[in-house]
């Protein structure tokens, strides 16, 4: 692959996850996050791809049902994306508010996509398929980049539901959060196997009506305030 070939491929990734980046970011617009920490949460997203994919070849090895190795797969890629949020934001001062826990899991959800979808495009574009490439990186701009922000996002919403209660529910909400979101990936994953092409848009449809769950998500996070004490 020539160099120009692996800059195409950057973009084709990169420039669908930033306009979904620039769009969602505006839910947060009233108290906006530092411009860093939203990069920093992107480029942790990207590199993290770079370990899932080590621990993934390893599943892939030793499992052999298909539903166990993909049900183990989004497990990985959400846990892992999870701990590049928590090492990143979580802890920093500011992480202030019930919102802000989703808008740093879906900075990190889309920084995986697009060294996810990078990487996707890369083998038909090294062999002169632009036609091929564009195509292939609108169709997972479309699929598997939402479903990497709608899963990240419920993990966040999770978060933000108990941001001002003690550290037992958030744990347990936490736990709830992941469990829903890799049940949310691995379904999608499974539902485009050997999937025609009236099944694929069946599931882009599913994943666009989570998009729009997700976005009244954002609207109860945002009104979730500190228990009063009578």
């Amino acid at each position: 692959m020539t160099g120009s070939q692996f800059a195409g491929a950057l973009l084709v990734g990169l420039i669908p996850s930033l306009l979904w980046l620039f769009f969602w970011m505006r839910e947060d617009a009233d108290q906006p996050e530092p411009r860093s920490l939203l990069a920093g949460c992107f480029f942790a997203g990207m590199f993290t791809v770079v370990v899932a994919i080590f621990a993934e070849q390893y599943i892939g090895v030793i499992v052999n049902d298909i539903s166990l190795k993909y049900t183990l797969w989004s497990g990985i890629e959400e846990i892992f994306k999870f701990a590049a949020v928590a090492l990143v934001a979580l802890f920093t001062r500011h992480n202030d508010e019930p919102i802000d826990a989703m808008v740093y899991c879906i900075a990190v959800a889309l920084g995986f996509a697009a060294l996810e979808n990078a990487l996707f495009v890369m083998a038909p574009l090294s062999h002169g398929e632009l036609a091929t490439s564009i195509i292939h990186g609108n169709l997972r701009s479309i699929g598997a980049t939402l479903v990497h922000v709608v899963s990240s996002a419920i993990i966040g919403f999770s978060l933000g539901l108990t941001f001002y209660r003690g550290h037992a529910m958030k744990f347990l909400s936490l736990v709830i959060g992941l469990i829903v979101a890799v049940a949310i990936h691995t379904s999608f994953n499974l539902s485009i196997i050997n999937a025609g092409p009236t099944d694929t848009l069946k599931a882009f449809g599913w994943i666009w009506g989570a998009v729009v769950v997700m976005i009244i998500l954002f609207e109860e996070v945002k009104a979730v305030r500190p228990k009063l004490v009578t």
